[in-house]
């Protein structure tokens, strides 16, 4: 491994680290690339290009986009530490010929690599050379085939799944995007209620489930 790629053990991602430390539920001084073994270390290629694709999956609007938040490294950083299975070795009749090549000695998958091959063979080329439109279509490509109905299961949708819960845990994304209303909120003793009023979702105490 290079000097260059090496100097990620020094790196600390500010904002994907405390993505992370609030999915994970533990403090963000615990999130570190440091505690990572120097194999999983994603080249600088890939931490940009999971940024590129993070914002692709959610741009910039009216309120911040993926990558404005840091969602990119919160990928890298979900990834790296197990989240949502990606550390799981996949059973041996889901590993093709396709996915071989980035898989681990224990049969779990090398995410990062495997869509920086996919993108890039997909744009025939380098992926980030692309112009945003282009970079749009062959996204939304991959995105369409590994959601299709009877597909085989793709790395796509746990990277996906990942971007989305970066994304939405952040305060952009749980404030701004996302409609919030503080619990407990302001004291309300007395509340009437009328029959077939709902129960509310953040008071289980008041929910029926006989």
């Amino acid at each position: 491994m290079s000097a260059h790629t090496s100097g990620w053990n020094r790196r600390e991602f500010t904002a994907g680290a405390a993505l992370l430390a609030l999915a994970l539920g533990i403090p963000a001084a615990g999130v570190k690339l440091t505690a990572l073994d120097e194999r999983e270390l994603p080249s600088d290629r890939q931490r940009n290009l999971i940024a590129e694709v993070s914002d692709l999956v959610i741009p910039r609007t009216d309120t911040p986009g993926a990558k404005d938040v840091g969602v990119g490294d919160f990928v890298v950083l979900a990834l790296a530490h197990g989240l949502s299975g990606t550390r799981t070795p996949m059973a041996a009749g889901m590993v093709t010929a396709a996915l071989e090549p980035f898989c681990r000695r224990d049969g779990s998958l090398r995410h990062l690599p495997w869509l920086e091959h996919t993108l890039d063979r997909a744009a025939g080329g380098d992926f980030l050379r692309h112009d945003p439109a282009e970079r749009v279509r062959l996204l939304t490509a991959l995105d369409t085939q590994a959601f299709a109905q009877g597909a085989p299961p793709s790395p796509w949708t746990a990277i996906k799944g990942l971007i989305l819960t970066g994304y939405y845990t952040s305060e952009a994304g749980g404030s701004q995007e996302l409609r919030y209303e503080l619990v407990p909120g302001k004291w309300e003793w007395d509340i009437p209620l009328k029959p077939g009023d709902r129960a509310f979702s953040s008071d289980w105490t008041a929910v029926d489930f006989g």
